[in-house]
């Protein structure tokens, strides 16, 4: 398999974690977004929507949307599962999931905050009181939807899920924006427990090829 992606993309972060949870060997090829090579022609001809990450497959399939390749991923490789058998668990680490991707993620990444100061000339200091709003609510949200779950060591259970590989990523954006993480035990002890595990080591942005320290 290929895998189109760049180090600091969130979504690209989440299909490398679960890559390397179900050791899947991949060719990694970075598409730098700051420099806009996702609009370069080449790129479009692999990715319909220029967006990070487009995994091709073994067979020579194009895949998009970093959510639909991690249950490609997850139906394709059952072992080890990223969602529980039950068709609730199911649905419970869906929406942890997708409160992130779906929530939090489309008002934070990239193109919308170079939009927002390249074309509505937000300055740099209210671009990122925009991310840490944001971001700590959608956290404080998730954190909620935590307390309503059992106790366990990942997200959901004893083994990481869907949840935590959309988890990580966004904690790791935070972190860059300087967003407030205290009073979010469930959510750090999560984030905590993932980035014990090599899986998550390998997949951080700085041990991918194109990093930029």
């Amino acid at each position: 398999m290929k895998l189109y992606n760049y180090f600091r993309s969130s979504a690209s972060f989440r299909v490398r974690i679960a890559l390397e949870l179900k050791g899947l060997p991949f060719e990694y090829l970075p598409v730098h977004l700051v420099k806009g090579e996702n609009k370069s022609d080449a790129y479009k001809a692999i990715s319909a929507d220029n967006l990070v990450p487009a995994l091709v497959t073994d067979a020579g399939d194009i895949l998009s949307q970093s959510m639909a390749i991690m249950e490609y991923l997850n139906d394709t490789h059952p072992q080890p599962p990223l969602l529980p058998a039950d068709a609730l668990g199911r649905a419970q680490v869906r929406a942890l999931a997708q409160s992130i991707a779906c929530e939090i993620h489309p008002l934070n990444n990239l193109r919308v905050l170079k939009y927002l100061v390249k074309e509505l000339k937000v300055s740099e200091e209210a671009k990122g009181d925009w991310y840490r709003h944001w971001c700590r609510d959608g956290l404080e949200s998730f954190e909620r939807q935590l307390a309503r779950l059992p106790a366990s060591t990942y997200c959901f259970g004893s083994t990481p899920t869907l949840a935590d590989c959309c988890l990580v990523p966004q904690i790791f954006n935070a972190r860059r924006f300087d967003t407030p993480l205290d009073g979010l035990p469930r959510t750090m002890a999560a984030f905590d427990a993932c980035m014990q595990l090599p899986a998550f080591q390998k997949a951080q942005p700085s041990s991918c090829p194109d990093n930029e320290a």
